[in-house]
């Protein structure tokens, strides 16, 4: 969606009764920029990166940007934070891939330090910090990064969770006192070509090793290994044909609304108590799409 056009659904958003509004960073638009729109748009929508990483911003630019957000929000902005995965990190951006964990560990740190008020290592100091803590929210799939948010976070950011493996990082995660949010791409339209869209999407992920490895620490590597190898080896059609109809069906929305809905509860009933939606539908539905998932009409 064109960003000048974000205004109206953004208003739309926040008169419905949704949380928040979170923003993604791949190959549209940056992770921050979509929000200055929304904050300019809403009066309490909380406003949250989902997300940016550690890596292709230095530390004192990322405390500098949550600053400049949290000011233009009226301190509703949450930044989540995230290693992202090598594709992006290394091979669009150019920067080593190296030690994630520790890198958004020490990230972390420094932020907190800086948004705080106080100088952070190398002597930089924000001239004009928050009044208010900026909440920190870390993406995590696996147990480390999960326990890193546990520990340092003020909630977690999962994705691709499969219905039957929630369990499994929620209890990893063990915070019921913290926030553990899970993005969901619900598709609209025919089943059949909704399907096939999330397929595609599924393999997309799949074959990146952070997300393989994620799959593999649920117990799903008999599923998804065929498909990472015929991916690897360059046959990309065989590796779309082995995408596991039923992990798929899993983990993404499909179908008419009120199933998805019914999907979104059973994942709430697991421990999920924020629902990202990644809408995808034609822009001319979106406003339906919006209405139809409502808090309020619940």
């Amino acid at each position: 969606m064109p960003l000048h056009e974000l205004g109206p659904f953004v208003r739309r958003i926040e008169n419905a009764g949704y949380d928040s509004v979170w923003s993604a960073e791949s190959t549209e638009y940056d992770g921050f920029t979509p929000l200055v729109v929304a904050a300019e748009n809403s009066e309490r929508l909380r406003l949250v990166t989902g997300i940016v990483n550690v890596y292709t911003r230095g530390p004192a630019l990322l405390a500098q940007t949550a600053a400049a957000l949290a000011d233009a929000s009226s301190g509703r902005f949450v930044l989540g934070l995230g290693a992202s995965s090598n594709v992006i990190v290394e091979r669009w951006n150019g920067i080593p891939f190296r030690r994630p964990l520790a890198k958004v560990s020490e990230t972390v740190d420094y932020l907190r330090t800086v948004l705080a008020g106080e100088r952070g290592d190398g002597g930089f100091k924000l001239a004009s910090p928050p009044a208010q803590p900026v909440p920190i929210v870390l993406a995590a799939l696996r147990e480390r990064m999960l326990r890193l948010a546990a520990e340092k976070a003020d909630g977690v950011f999962t994705n691709f969770l499969p219905l039957s493996n929630a369990e499994q990082v929620v209890r990893t995660f063990d915070r019921p006192d913290k926030e553990l949010a899970c993005r969901f791409f619900s598709i609209h339209g025919p089943e059949e070509e909704a399907l096939a869209t999330a397929k595609r999407t599924f393999v997309a992920y799949a074959t990146v090793p952070v997300y393989a490895e994620f799959f593999r620490w649920l117990g799903r590597g008999d599923e998804i290994d065929p498909l990472v190898d015929a991916w690897d080896s360059g046959d990309r059609k065989r590796a779309l044909e082995l995408a596991p109809e039923g992990l798929v069906r899993e983990i993404f929305l499909l179908g008419p609304v009120d199933a998805q809905r019914e999907r979104l509860a059973e994942f709430e009933a697991a421990g999920i108590e924020t629902a990202v939606l990644a809408v995808s539908c034609p822009q001319a539905d979106l406003t339906h799409a919006i209405d139809s998932f409502a808090p309020l009409s619940i």
